[in-house]
């Protein structure tokens, strides 16, 4: 599109650095001439939500992310197509036989320019794009394929791993119209993009069949497009979905999710943790799930049945603050080997800061590394020690409600109680500290043993 053409509803563009969508064309009352109301990507741009003088002409996703432009605005841009910008990105034109050229040593940090010559050939051998595996055109503007079929496949077939993040590609079918060129894609990232959903289910699967890492954080799409798109792609195996404005998920089919074994949702708005899991179950070898900076504030200790098989959890940056929320996490992933929980309330609190780690390390008996941090053999030994002489000083004296409040607390007994009194007395002399004396928690363990 040139920009004398008259857009459609849909069609992307850009003005002074910033992008949005065209969500009507036509004529504005009380005004003369005919407008483009635009929802803007970045909400801060925008001047209201589609209503002018009373009367609505489109909504926005995001409140107050509209505002109006004429057709005639100066620095309007509609894009580029994909192999202009590709060429542009990756193409420098020769600069003439034998010439010869300034170029400053980049181990010199520019004190020291040298002549060469010749250095067509080198920009020749960067020419052949056929030989690209990875391509970036993050923020180049692409927002069509206008070129004859096949071009794309003869200029670039290899391509292995594609960024189209902050483009103005307006919908999932022009990106199938893409990649359905490029037979050795394996990883997309489309982040920041406004994509409307596919119309033709068939070319979605010929265009994805060898996908498998898509990332689509900061779309604005939902939980239930990302399952429409994915069932399009065979072998997925991650998905990135952050920065999307997400509040809950849901079950999918079973074909939608079937391969996909690592999801990202950092930096939304989920907030159950009951409907996490039950809407990932449908996810059968889901083995990372990323949750970092979302509104989880409360994990039930309830009794699950067929709870998910996660290995790598993060939930750092949520809104945990007690201990029976991570009393509940073994319970509800029983396989679980690492985990983060910085910046949650209740490791900031500094009550509880002090010994965090070596509480949380206690309590979920299947972690090899928290917060980065790899869990040996012996710090769980003294964590777990440390965990039982706390509770001893501190904790509820009832046996019932001890039990209640520490799960934990009759297995950690029974464990320790099966190791010599020599290893015993030297690992609670160093974990608790003196906090209470070492025979005092052998005693306690043969008493509950």
């Amino acid at each position: 599109m040139n920009d004398l053409q008259l857009p459609t509803t849909g069609t992307r563009l850009s003005l002074a650095g910033h992008i949005g969508t065209v969500k009507f064309v036509g004529e504005v009352e009380n005004t003369s001439g005919l407008w483009l109301g635009v929802e803007w990507d970045d909400p801060a741009r925008g001047k209201h939500d589609g209503v002018k003088g009373g009367k609505r002409y489109f909504t926005c996703r995001i409140p107050n992310a509209g505002s109006f432009l004429r057709l005639t605005a100066s620095g309007l841009s509609y894009g580029t197509s994909f192999l202009k910008a590709l060429y542009s990105k990756y193409v420098e034109l020769p600069h003439g036989s034998g010439s010869q050229e300034k170029v400053l040593l980049g181990s010199s940090n520019g004190a020291i320019e040298v002549e060469a010559v010749d250095l067509d050939k080198i920009r020749g051998k960067f020419a052949n794009l056929d030989r690209l595996r990875e391509v970036s055109l993050d923020s180049e503007h692409v927002s069509r394929y206008d070129e004859p079929p096949g071009t794309i496949r003869k200029t670039c077939p290899n391509i292995r791993g594609l960024d189209l993040s902050t483009s103005l590609i307006p919908s999932w079918d022009m990106i199938a119209l893409i990649t359905a060129e490029l037979p050795e894609l394996q990883r997309l990232a489309l982040n920041r993009n406004r994509l409307q959903r596919p119309s033709d289910a068939q070319a979605m699967t010929l265009a994805f069949s060898n996908l498998t890492e898509l990332r689509l954080n900061g779309t604005l799409m939902t939980w239930q497009e990302m399952q429409q798109v994915t069932a399009s792609m065979p072998i997925l195996k991650i998905v990135e979905m952050g920065y999307n404005r997400i509040e809950s998920i849901s079950s999918a089919d079973f074909a939608y999710g079937s391969t996909i074994e690592t999801l990202n949702l950092d930096s939304n708005d989920l907030h159950s943790w009951v409907n996490i899991c039950d809407s990932l179950r449908s996810y059968p070898v889901l083995d990372r799930v990323i949750l970092t900076s979302n509104k989880i504030d409360k994990i039930p200790l309830v009794d699950v049945t067929g709870g998910l098989q996660l290995k790598h959890l993060s939930l750092s940056f949520n809104q945990l603050d007690s201990w029976s929320d991570i009393d509940a996490l073994s319970t509800w992933c029983p396989k679980l080997d690492t985990l983060t929980l910085m910046g949650n309330p209740l490791f900031n609190d500094p009550m509880h800061a002090r010994n965090s780690r070596q509480f949380a390390i206690a309590r979920i008996p299947s972690l090899r590394a928290l917060d980065a941090a790899a869990i040996s053999v012996k710090e769980r030994t003294d964590c777990e020690l440390f965990y039982l002489s706390h509770i001893a000083q501190h904790g509820p004296k009832s046996e019932e409600e001890r039990n209640r409040v520490h799960p934990r607390w009759n297995a950690l007994c029974q464990r320790t109680c099966h190791k010599a009194r020599p290893a015993i007395d030297s690992r609670l002399l160093r974990a608790s500290q003196n906090t209470v004396a070492p025979t005092n928690m052998i005693i306690i363990c043969i008493r509950t043993s």
